[in-house]
């Protein structure tokens, strides 16, 4: 039996999954909505899903009551109540009920109803369209005053809504099928969910730029429904699913002709005691560079930078960066030269900085009034003459998406940054795993609008560490998997090293520069309370070690079940880190590594011996391995002939 702690750092049960099945339709039924509509194998749309949010974004988790499942070879249907608590006491309950049937045709209606004055940021419908193949392909759109516009998905990511006042899209998930999606009760509209790295097209209830948070009156009952319909073509569309098992073919290639990104780890104030008592696991870890972030807004003063300097001094080899907000106050270039000031006073001596206006943390959503803030390019002139022979970055210290809504202008900069977040929307563990497949759509699309400049890259980890689309992020003191939460327990287990690993894979022909992928300390880093290590610590280890090495193609034949990168060490030899993805265990056949490859593998078998610090030695693999839920494994191989 499996266990949770190891693989997920937490006991929180994971939501169970029951397959509904009529004919070629299939949906996995979770919480209530539905995952993986699929026909005939083929995934349709990756998720219906009835959601309730509050005024900060979060999203509610009602227990699901009297749930009814019927099930037929040509037919399922499911009926439940669920209601939610809100503010002030009041309620919103209500009634779902799902049919499919053989023919293609899925049904999913909603009725839901006040108890008292509710408070939402939204309620209703979300349908996610997955973006891998369908992404650039065409989509007929059909508004809700019934005209009709034949129109394509966004390949590079939209900063705005592709798509508004939406009533029905009809698509082709493969040839010879075509899904068409109505969706009724209110006026849907699309937004391009890559930008926060989901996986997804998301269509959702009530446009943004009707007001929110807005009440849902007492008594008055809210009605939605989702349609959708398929068409199938025999002749194209097998009569059934084909088999999606089997070993994943890993291949190692030749030299790509780009270099692994230089590994950093980022340091918060509040982090650096935890740090400083452990400078054994910093020397060890041997990051490329550390991200110092310091807001004088948040309270962060000289003893923060003073602990800053005492860090770096630990590692003298090591670029130290400095992340600076700008609190935007009143005179930029006065603010620029106090903290100037204060960061030579203290013995701090960063190489890089990174610098960012206060206002530009906050998300601006369409529809909304943009903040107060001082022109970028008086900021980064400011930041020149402030801090002079200092690299000088800039873009956001938030997500892509603020930056594609926002580009910052690039004359002054050496580089440009951004983080991301796999939790902004959704905490399950295959939402989190699938924000991968979004990674390469940022990178790309970001470098639409900053061409050659120099990219850098994070933080990425799991929790987050900002929300710039509520008041806080959400505090999780029980371990939950919860959206926006600051502390997520999957970092911990070897969950959080899959992730990472996977993350590393898809930056593959990226052009990144460096990337800040964890942090040291804190509620998302790799230190534990009793002195021990989380498993990404070997995984950061591992991508801190060839910070800067040619990177060698590696190509898995089922990237959302193993994935990996390899680089080219200076003896010659071949560095491969691969992760299996998902619960199950993974058969991997290996082409291209040679006879003499010997891997390490950490799962739950190895977990104690890698807490404390040790990777597992290797062993002789051939040309296959298997590899248990979420474990991950370092190949090494001599150079090939």
């Amino acid at each position: 039996m499996a266990d949770a702690l190891k693989l997920f750092g937490t006991c929180d049960p994971v939501a169970p999954v029951r397959r509904l099945q009529a004919g070629r339709l299939t949906a996995d039924l979770v919480s209530g909505n539905l995952r993986a509509v699929s026909f005939a194998g083929i995934e349709v749309l990756r998720s219906i899903a009835y959601v309730v949010r509050d005024r900060d974004w979060g999203t509610y988790d009602p227990p699901i009551l009297d749930l009814d499942v019927e099930d037929a070879d040509d037919r399922f249907t499911v009926r439940y109540r669920a209601e939610v608590s809100g503010p002030g006491g009041t309620r919103l309950a209500y009634a779902a009920e799902i049919e499919g049937r053989a023919d293609g045709t899925l049904r999913f209606a909603v009725e839901a109803v006040p108890q008292g004055d509710f408070e939402t940021n939204r309620c209703g419908f979300c349908v996610l369209h997955p973006i891998e193949g369908v992404a650039g392909t065409p989509v007929e759109v059909e508004h809700t005053d019934g005209t009709r516009e034949v129109s394509r998905f966004p390949d590079a990511i939209e900063p705005w809504q592709p798509f508004q006042d939406l009533r029905a899209l009809a698509h082709h998930p493969a040839p010879g099928l075509r899904a068409t999606c109505r969706m009724e009760g209110d006026a849907f509209e699309m937004e391009d969910q890559r930008a926060w790295s989901d996986a997804s097209y998301k269509t959702y209830v009530r446009p943004l730029a009707r007001p929110w948070p807005y009440r849902m009156a007492d008594g008055a009952a809210n009605r939605q429904v989702v349609t959708l319909t398929i068409d199938a073509s025999h002749d194209a569309v097998p009569a059934s699913p084909a088999p999606t098992g089997g070993p994943v073919e890993v291949r190692l290639g030749a030299p790509l002709g780009e270099t692994m990104p230089r590994f950093g780890l980022g340091v918060a104030p509040e982090e650096t005691a935890d740090i400083l008592a452990r400078p054994d696991r910093l020397a060890r870890l041997a990051p490329a560079f550390l991200l110092f972030h310091f807001d004088p807004l948040a309270g962060h003063g000289s003893d923060a930078l003073e602990a800053f300097a005492r860090i770096a001094a630990l590692v003298p080899k090591v670029e130290p960066v400095l992340e600076l907000m700008v609190p935007g106050e009143g005179d930029t270039a006065g603010e620029l030269d106090q903290a100037a000031r204060r960061v030579r006073a203290a013995g701090f001596r960063p190489q890089t900085l990174v610098v960012g206006p206060a206002a530009d943390r906050r998300s601006t959503p369409p529809g909304s009034a943009w903040p107060a803030c001082p022109p970028l390019d008086e900021v980064y002139r400011a930041a020149r003459a402030a801090f002079p022979g200092l690299r000088l970055g800039g873009g956001m210290l938030s997500y892509f998406t603020e930056l594609n809504r926002k580009r910052v202008p690039l004359g002054e900069l050496d580089f440009v940054t951004h983080a991301t977040n796999p939790i902004v929307h959704a905490a399950d563990d295959l939402s989190v795993m699938q924000t991968l497949e979004a990674i390469p759509f940022i990178t790309r699309s970001t470098r639409a609008f900053v061409g050659d400049k120099p990219y850098r890259l994070g933080p990425t980890t799991i929790g987050m560490r900002q929300n710039p689309y509520g008041s806080r992020t959400m505090p999780n003191p029980d371990g939950r998997r919860i959206p926006m939460a600051d502390d997520d327990p999957r970092a911990r287990g070897l969950f959080g090293a899959a992730f990472m690993i996977g993350y590393a894979a898809r930056l593959q022909g990226a052009g990144i520069e460096a990337w800040t992928g964890t942090s040291l300390a804190g509620p998302r880093g790799l230190l534990l309370a009793d002195g021990g290590v989380v498993p990404a610590f070997h995984a950061a280890r591992g991508l801190a070690a060839v910070s800067g090495a040619a990177r060698l193609d590696l190509v898995s034949t089922r990237r959302d079940r193993v994935d990996g990168f390899a680089a080219l060490r200076t003896d010659g030899s071949r560095e491969i880190w691969l992760a299996n993805l998902g619960p199950e265990d993974g058969d991997v056949v290996l082409d291209g590594f040679g006879l003499e490859v010997a891997a390490s593998i950490l799962d739950e078998t190895s977990f104690e011996t890698a807490s404390r610090g040790e990777m597992p030695p290797p062993e002789p693999v051939g040309t296959g391995l298997r590899l248990p839920p979420y474990a991950v494994v370092r190949l090494v191989s001599p150079q090939a002939p």
